[in-house]
């Protein structure tokens, strides 16, 4: 869930193991360039409902992937029908009677389609043969709009990722394939285990990929809803991936979103980044490990991988500490950010005082720092939520022999409701801190403006949404 956007990200039930919604405290809410935002990865992540897809997949990248509880139906059981109401978004094209008549017209809408598949080199035959029978799954209307109520903490999230089961698995992985991986990382330059940390978050090692038929769900997403010139490409790309024979098409089997393979690529990243590694003639990154690790660091080194670069490192944070440069805009060097008292966890020296690097407090005040270099946000390019990116980095610390964070979490905080989030921006813009429009997803503008009213009152302004900081607006 690459390239997966602005409501991510990838989408993705499988992978994750669990039901039950994210906090996503560094979503990508800005739209994408094929007109629609990331998908919240937190927000849709482990929600039974929904996945890291409820909202659009980010441009270019996986949608629906595990990492975000993909919401394919359990082997053995009936998928659950569209629900026939109203989309969540309030878009046009996402009401009841727009669903309705874009489904009647499904057959014409795929129809349309040929004159673009054949300027791709796809044959007649295949066309006619890939698209024979297909009908609309009105379900993913309901999983792209979804928006869950309630949502989980970061150290939620990440103790129900980065935990000792999948760390054991990832081991095994890194020992069993180990020619595969000691080849990629000379041919691509990519650590091994931020490798390994993708594999096992994004489908648990290959055991929970999603069940969706990719062609089913790309065509209906290109033809239904409110994202089908974005879908339009991926299904088209699904096309061309069967038609040159990379893939066969119980392969293409993912997220709602289309997402697919233990590493959850979407047709377009796929044609952008799978590469053939061991020589057979097929890209095959569902059930061919060397083309599978090697086509993921071709990703990861296309979108800017800096060899022998770590993603960041956990910091200790001081008292009346300025959050307003807890920004990803305003990144300085290790140097700067030392002589602010940014100290690293651990009584540990930082090994390059010259790298430049953004602050995250994904917690506030009372949780623990990190500096995020350049690797990081690679990591977000594969899926923009820095939830995401937290936890690929920390398990692929975990599985090359790190410890847990040092700091602990506040775990005494709970998290707001999406209708106590939606609470607090209406407070924030009654009180002239809040420019945008109340949706109940906690991105960068909120966060911004609850530094801005919390230092108006003379709090940590860290822009995190407590409980607390809702009952100040409130005027309790």
């Amino acid at each position: 869930m690459r390239r997966r956007t602005g409501r991510l990200a990838k989408l993705r039930t499988g992978a994750a193991v669990m039901a039950a919604a994210l906090l996503v405290f560094g979503q990508a809410h800005a739209q994408s360039s094929s007109g629609g935002g990331p998908l919240d990865f937190l927000d849709n992540l482990f929600t039974g409902s929904l996945s890291r897809g409820s909202q659009s997949p980010p441009s270019g990248q996986r949608a629906g992937t595990s990492a975000q509880a993909q919401t394919a139906p359990v082997t053995g059981s009936a998928p659950l029908p569209w629900s026939g109401e109203d989309g969540a978004s309030g878009h046009p094209l996402m009401t009841a009677a727009a669903i309705r008549d874009a489904a009647a017209n499904f057959d014409n809408c795929v129809a349309s389609m040929w004159p673009d598949a054949a300027r791709r080199n796809i044959s007649r035959e295949s066309f006619e043969r890939l698209t024979a029978g297909l009908t609309p799954d009105l379900r993913l209307m309901d999983l792209m709009d979804s928006q869950p109520e309630f949502t989980k903490s970061i150290w939620d999230y990440l103790d129900i990722l980065v935990n000792d089961n999948r760390l054991a698995k990832g081991r095994e992985i890194l020992a069993r394939y180990k020619p595969q991986f000691d080849a990629t990382e000379k041919a691509y330059g990519v650590d091994r285990y931020t490798i390994a940390a993708i594999w096992g978050i994004e489908s648990n090692y290959s055991t929970q990929m999603g069940d969706r038929n990719v062609v089913q769900s790309t065509a209906t997403l290109a033809c239904v809803g409110r994202r089908q010139k974005y879908f339009k490409d991926e299904f088209l790309s699904a096309l061309e991936i069967l038609h040159h024979g990379d893939l066969r098409p119980e392969q293409m089997r993912g997220s709602w979103a289309g997402a697919f393979g233990p590493t959850q690529f979407m047709p377009t990243a796929f044609k952008r980044y799978a590469v053939d590694a061991d020589g057979d003639g097929r890209r095959d990154v569902v059930d061919d490990a060397a083309d599978l690790i090697a086509s993921t660091a071709n990703n990861l080194k296309k979108d800017g991988w800096q060899t022998g670069q770590t993603w960041g490192y956990e910091v200790v944070v001081p008292k009346g500490f300025n959050y307003m440069l807890a920004d990803r805009a305003k990144g300085m060097t290790i140097a700067q950010w030392e002589h602010l008292g940014v100290t690293r966890a651990g009584n540990q020296p930082f090994p390059h005082a010259a790298e430049k690097a953004y602050l995250l407090a994904p917690a506030g005040a009372e949780g623990p720092g990190f500096l995020m270099l350049q690797n990081f946000r690679v990591i977000m390019k594969y899926n923009p939520a820095e939830a995401y990116a937290l936890a690929i980095g920390h398990f692929a610390d975990r599985l090359r022999g790190g410890a847990p964070f040092v700091q602990p979490w506040p775990r005494q905080e709970r998290e707001l409701s999406r209708a106590e989030r939606l609470e607090l921006q209406q407070l924030l813009a009654q009180r002239g801190f809040y420019q945008g429009t109340p949706d109940g997803q906690l991105g960068g503008q909120t966060r911004e403006a609850l530094r801005g009213f919390q230092a108006s009152i003379g709090a940590p302004a860290d822009g995190f949404a407590s409980s607390d900081v809702l009952e100040r607006l409130r005027g309790r």
